[in-house]
């Protein structure tokens, strides 16, 4: 049976009995062909009245799937000859920051991105996908580099925020997102940063500076994630659902707002249930956005992308 969340918990009992079914029909006693047949068309349109108007805290849940793909899950599946480069030049390397050169179909580019863990060893070597000040600085170095060799530059975002440990603000954790939001303002080659899961915080925007910005689409973007909104104007976890809703966090809404570009479906279900389907639409998507960027000089690359950066958000003069 697969990882179930909350609000899939009525598919719990029919996943029960497809399982004992075929397990049935597998031992070869009785034929339960015909059963699995109905009980998996039941489980599909029960899933369908579940995901026909997700809330935005059902898609927060989704983001966060054990299942989901990660962000070497994707450059494993979309690209080839992946060369991970490693360190800061500085204080060291942060394993919840990845990057490297590698091609799709024939293509180079440079891949940057937060990596969470699936186990719990991974999920401590990789710091829970929160990247450290050396992290950022990492990335900094391989955008600089892709800049240097004339290579795009790709940025997939899922990360909870950027660590907000006493040694990261030592190292300077807020100067070395800022110093990356400067040097991806003004990069002479083209960046498409892509929300694979969560987008939080300054953690997110810390490579979210691009020609490009698209969500997948159960994926979220904001300042701060629904639980810690809920802490701070309630004093408690429980109205998560109630800030997730006022953040405006999701795919649609940061579209209807201007604050993305683009949306890249998903398979029905979420991007965990059919990770194969999802990395041929991202790729599809990337090479799209490549070549409609690499067209551009450098100039106009660089004006256009400070320009849709300085439009957002509301302001008036006093």
């Amino acid at each position: 049976m697969p990882v179930l969340l909350d609000f899939e918990k009525p598919l719990e009992e029919l996943y029960e009995q497809l399982d004992k079914a075929q397990e049935t029909h597998e031992k070869g006693k009785v034929d339960m062909s015909d059963t699995v047949a109905q009980l998996t068309k039941k489980i599909n349109n029960e899933k369908k009245n579940l995901y026909k108007d997700l809330t935005g805290w059902q898609k927060v849940q989704i983001s966060r799937h054990p299942d989901r793909p990660y962000t070497l899950d994707y450059i494993n599946s979309i690209a080839k000859n992946f060369v991970e480069l490693h360190g800061d030049r500085n204080v060291g390397d942060d394993k919840a920051m990845v990057g490297g050169l590698a091609q799709i179909d024939n293509i180079n580019v440079m891949i940057i991105g937060q990596q969470k863990g699936r186990t719990t060893k991974q999920r401590q070597y990789r710091n829970f996908g929160m990247p450290n000040p050396e992290g950022y600085r990492k990335a900094m170095r391989l955008m600089q580099m892709a800049e240097k060799f004339n290579l795009p530059v790709i940025c997939l975002i899922d990360t909870p925020g950027a660590f907000p440990g006493l040694e990261a603000e030592e190292r300077g954790q807020g100067e070395a997102i800022a110093k990356n939001l400067m040097v991806m303002s003004t990069l002479k080659v083209p960046i498409i940063c892509v929300v694979i899961g969560e987008g939080a915080s300054g953690g997110a925007l810390g490579i979210g500076v691009g020609d490009r910005v698209l969500m997948l689409e159960n994926t979220w973007y904001s300042v701060i994630s629904p639980e810690s909104c809920s802490s701070i104007l309630w004093r408690s976890w429980d109205y998560k659902e109630k800030a997730a809703e006022a953040l405006n966090l999701t795919a649609d809404q940061m579209l209807k707002n201007k604050l993305i570009d683009g949306i890249i479906p998903e398979p029905f279900g979420g991007a965990h249930n059919n990770p194969e389907v999802m990395s041929k639409t991202l790729k599809s998507e990337l090479k799209k956005h490549i070549k409609e960027l690499t067209e551009l000089k450098a100039p106009k690359l660089v004006s256009d992308r400070i320009k849709k950066f300085s439009k957002m958000g509301s302001y008036s003069d006093a």
